[in-house]
């Protein structure tokens, strides 16, 4: 059976899938990729069945050994790719195209020059065991396959979906599109009228920088000032749903991500749209960013 032994690991990776449905009301978050895009079209790429496992790298750093022949592909944040060969050899392929790996080749993944999370997909998907119908890692509760390390060893499964209709493809975002100066589209939140004129002011015409403190929990900002609030009162936890833009004590907003609490009890002054969900589990400290809302 073919495998991927695990080499090398930069700050984080972690395996995920589409993220874990229907435990909500048990205090259990969805997981899942934080860049959905990316980690789907991995996915496709590969011709693995939409539910199949990947692994999501933070700022690069992973390295893959082949047992067995694999077929692989990474997608999301720019990262150098190098492959080693069993004999020693090595070449660059690109980026979003299909890499063949013999047995004993190895993948190697650098920083990436422009986003944050890489998704290393390989055909038939990682076939490690499911935790509540997931394969995903949910760095807030701890459920989920373990983070990797070095020397574990990955199973490939079969959950293919046909055979791959293409070789590569053009990538979906450029790297000018975590520039500084990334806009984030939003809707206007529930508990918007909860905060003063000023600061929906502030959000619609400021720039925020992300901050080091940023993770999978949410991507904590930092403004030109505080968004104060209209309303000094408490609010009641409430449920909270991905992409909130939930503002706390400090006036400085955090955009929920994909292992976000399931409630909370600060304001949400508005929700990310789809897109900019994904694009905003791209952002690395120190990027500046604009919303628009709609």
């Amino acid at each position: 059976m073919s495998a991927l032994e695990v080499t090398r690991v930069g700050l984080l990776a972690t395996v995920q899938d589409q993220g874990r449905s229907g435990f909500l009301d048990q205090g259990v978050g969805h997981a899942g990729a934080a860049d959905r895009g990316s980690a789907a079209l991995a996915t496709r790429l590969v011709a693995n069945a939409a539910g199949a496992a990947l692994v999501e790298t933070l700022f690069g750093g992973l390295a893959v050994r082949s047992r067995g022949a694999t077929e692989l592909v990474v997608t999301g944040a720019y990262c150098p790719l190098t492959v080693v060969t069993a004999a020693g050899r090595t070449h660059r392929p690109a980026m979003y195209e299909l890499i063949e790996l013999a047995d004993g080749d190895e993948l190697q993944l650098g920083a990436p020059s422009a986003g944050l999370r890489a998704y290393l997909a390989v055909r038939g998907g990682i076939d490690v065991p499911p935790v509540l119908g997931s394969r995903s890692y949910d760095t807030l509760s701890g459920i989920g396959p373990a983070p990797l390390a070095a020397g574990d060893v990955l199973p490939i499964g079969d959950e293919t979906d046909g055979d791959p209709l293409v070789d590569a493809v053009a990538p979906p975002w450029g790297v000018g599109d975590t520039a500084p100066g990334v806009v984030l589209d939003a809707l206007r939140g529930p508990r918007e009228d909860w905060f003063t004129p000023d600061a929906l002011r502030v959000l619609r015409t400021g720039v925020f920088t992300v901050t080091p403190a940023s993770d999978r929990v949410g991507v904590r900002l930092e403004g030109p000032a505080p968004l104060e609030r209209a309303i000094a009162s408490e609010l009641p936890s409430e449920p909270m749903a991905l992409g909130s833009l939930q503002v706390p004590a400090s006036g400085h907003p955090i955009i929920f991500s994909a292992d976000h609490p399931v409630t909370g009890g600060y304001p949400v002054i508005a929700v990310l749209t789809d897109a900019s969900i994904d694009r905003a589990a791209q952002l690395a400290p120190g990027q500046s960013v604009r919303f628009r809302l709609h």
